[in-house]
Formats: C-alpha cells, structure tokens, sequence
C-alpha cells in the first residue's frame, strides 16, 4: 500500500475511527488522540494487511488497542465536566443516546460496528478478536438491555 492509497483509505474511514474511539474513550480530545496514535501504528504496519478488503477490520482493531492504550496510560477519573460532555455530533434521538452510553462497553461497541458502521458479524468479530457468536449473543443482549431501558 503505498502512502496516496494509505491517505485515501484513512480518510473514508476517519468518520468511523472517531466513533469507534468515542464509543470507547467518551471524550474528544482523548479520541483525536487515539486516532493520531493509530493513523501511525497503521503506517508503521501496513505491510502486515495481507489483504486491503479487510482495511476496516484491520483499522477498527488499531483504534481499539490505542484506545485501551491511553486508557490504561491515564487510569484517570472523570470529572462531572467530561460525563456532561457532548460528542460533537449531536444524536438524533438524546435518549436513545443516553440508553447507547449505559450500556457496558463490551454490548455498546459490537452494536455500535453494527448498526453504526455498516460491519457484519464476521467483520466485527475480526475487528474485536471475537467468536462470531459471542458478537451475536453481545448484540443480542445490547439490543434487550436497550429494549428494558427504552420500554420496548
């Protein structure tokens, strides 16, 4: 992959990083960290994707594993200040947000390449290193708790 198709590629997915890195870190500026961070680590590795059809999957787990970076770096609490923060994309629909935001990382983030993303089982499962039917089974539950939150 040479560094004009790294540029372009990066680019089409930069929308999804984002929510990838807030679905997980909840704060912006530590976001456009992690996506810093995993822009180069996904340089520094390119020669490692052995097949460009799978870039999202690929990516997807970078900005993970630089996410649960920073988070371990900072092992930090959160204000009140951050908890209000909004993300800088106003959601639709602000309860069903707050319902997302409740739910437990490990059911937020399958559903969330899901529904948010596009990504199928298969291609969640690579991004998260999960069997395809634990990811079914997580966003199965994401979609119960969200239900019993919602009231159907």
């Amino acid at each position: 992959m040479d560094k004009d198709m790294y540029v372009r590629m990066i680019d089409s997915y930069s929308g999804m990083m984002y929510r990838v890195a807030y679905t997980i870190l909840r704060n912006p500026h530590d976001c456009k960290d992690a996506l810093q961070e995993a822009a180069l680590k996904a340089w520094e590795k390119r020669f490692t994707l052995r097949d460009e059809q799978r870039f999202a999957s690929w990516i997807t787990r970078i900005v993970i594993n630089a996410c649960y970076d920073i988070q371990r770096k900072r092992k930090r609490t959160i204000s009140l200040e951050e908890m209000a923060s909004e993300p800088s994309i106003q959601p639709p629909d602000r309860i069903l947000h707050w319902a997302l935001q409740s739910l437990p990382e490990k059911l937020r983030l399958p559903l969330m390449l899901q529904y948010s993303e596009g990504m199928d089982y298969r291609e969640i499962s690579l991004a998260l290193r999960l069997p395809e039917s634990t990811v079914r089974g997580r966003i199965h539950r994401a979609k119960q708790a969200l239900r019993k939150e919602l009231g159907e």
